[in-house]
């Protein structure tokens, strides 16, 4: 029965880190445009994200961006060996985001930011052969980041602040590849819980030695995600002493969201009209070893991750075409934390490789429309996972085969300053 819990519970943690099998770079349409460079790049307001020592750096005293996307991604599964296949039917993601700076003098500057870096849904045909991994996911969480930037030197500023994550999930699996109630229903797990809080924070510096040339370093720290309140709901199974119960149950588990380093610079050329950035960025997912999960009878479960840090690197060109016009593009590369024998369906996680365009239009002084486009390609890859137990067997088993990825997400918003 334990064992059926942890594996449960073990799967929400997981999707928690990369909602909806992605870790798709959506908090601005500007950035995105640019193959998400932003470090050292000051376009607008939501170089909050990106770097905080930008804002003082904003030219104008108020700014105001928001925008959203639609995320259309495609996961296909096969294994030759067995004959099976199988793709996702999953609904559109529609992350967004929102900033706000405001220049007190010419030395500080303060913003808040809201955006929502995971919240998308993986949903795999009902009684699929990985069903006993996952039938669906969807994941909604949302960051909210207050920030304080400060002109330090002539060349050198800094800025930082807390950030709260707000989040909610629910999940559901069929508990083993063959377990049925006496009707013949496969037994069934679901989990959900909501209202999930937890704290960190962030931190920038950036060194503008002169108008064209700007070095930055931004600093996101671990977030570490409780779930102390959440539900698991157990239904379709058999009769007997051997399987759990049907019903409900509490739990506790913790999951440690990386820290990551960012550093790039950018340069203009061509009297201001071209920016070229490059963005180097490290996640310390060497910190997610394993997950020890408590529940409300005592028990506990320690469960082996293993994953390993990751890098990605991002370039990103932007050119004002006309005075109403600007133009963007980029390209970055993401590798994937998943070691091999840890690949699960529910985040199928692979190295990636994202091409980007956008565009600006000033529409007057003061307003302009953001557009920006990603196709993001995962590198086909054939894995496993290797630590499933069924109901009643001594030693995990296997599920791997053949996994094909995409995601096309366009975007649109807005940027007003005054």
């Amino acid at each position: 029965m334990n064992k059926l819990k942890a594996l449960a519970v073990l799967l929400l943690i997981s999707t928690m880190a990369y909602a909806g099998g992605y870790r798709v770079s959506t908090q601005s349409n500007r950035q995105l445009a640019m193959g998400h460079t932003g470090v050292a790049v000051v376009n607008s307001a939501d170089i909050l994200f990106f770097n905080p020592a930008g804002l003082v750096h904003l030219e104008n005293k108020i700014n105001f961006s928001a925008g959203g996307f639609g995320v259309f991604s495609s996961v296909s599964y096969q294994n030759s060996e067995f004959g099976t296949s199988s793709e996702t039917d999953s609904p559109t993601g529609t992350p967004v985001y929102a900033y706000g700076t405001y220049k007190i003098n010419e030395k500080l500057a303060v913003g808040l930011g809201i955006y929502t870096p995971f919240g998308s849904n993986v949903t795999w045909p009902t009684d699929w052969s990985g069903s006993h991994l996952v039938n669906e996911i969807e994941l909604s969480a949302i960051f909210i980041q207050p920030t304080i930037s400060y002109q330090l030197f002539d060349s050198v500023s800094i800025g930082g602040g807390p950030i709260l994550a707000i989040g909610g999930v629910t999940f559901n699996r069929n508990a083993g590849q063959s377990l049925t109630d006496e009707q013949g229903n496969r037994s069934n797990v679901g989990i959900d819980d909501s209202g999930v809080t937890a704290w960190g924070w962030t931190a920038g510096l950036m060194f503008t030695p002169n108008d064209r040339f700007s070095f930055g370093f931004n600093y996101r720290s671990l977030i570490n995600i409780e779930s102390t309140e959440g539900t698991a709901t157990f239904s379709n199974f058999p009769n007997s002493a051997l399987t759990p119960a049907n019903g409900e149950t509490g739990f506790t588990a913790t999951l440690p969201l990386p820290a990551e380093i960012t550093v790039g610079l950018s340069h203009k050329f061509f009297d201001d009209k071209l920016l070229l950035a490059f963005d180097y960025n490290r996640a310390l997912w060497s910190e997610y070893e394993s997950l020890d999960l408590v529940f409300e009878n005592g028990s506990t479960s320690i469960n082996p991750r293993n994953y390993k840090d990751s890098s990605s690197w991002r370039l990103g060109a932007q050119y004002l075409a006309t005075d109403n016009l600007t133009l963007r593009a980029g390209w970055y590369y993401d590798e994937s934390p998943v070691q091999s024998g840890y690949f699960a369906p529910e985040t199928p996680r692979n190295d990636s490789v994202g091409y980007t365009f956008g565009l600006s239009y000033q529409v007057n002084s003061k307003l302009a429309i953001d557009a920006s486009f990603l196709y993001l390609r995962f590198k086909e890859v054939n894995e496993s996972y290797d630590f499933f137990t069924d109901p009643g067997a001594s030693a995990p088993s296997s599920f791997g085969g053949t996994y094909k990825s995409q995601a096309l997400i366009p975007g649109i918003g807005v940027t007003y300053s005054m």
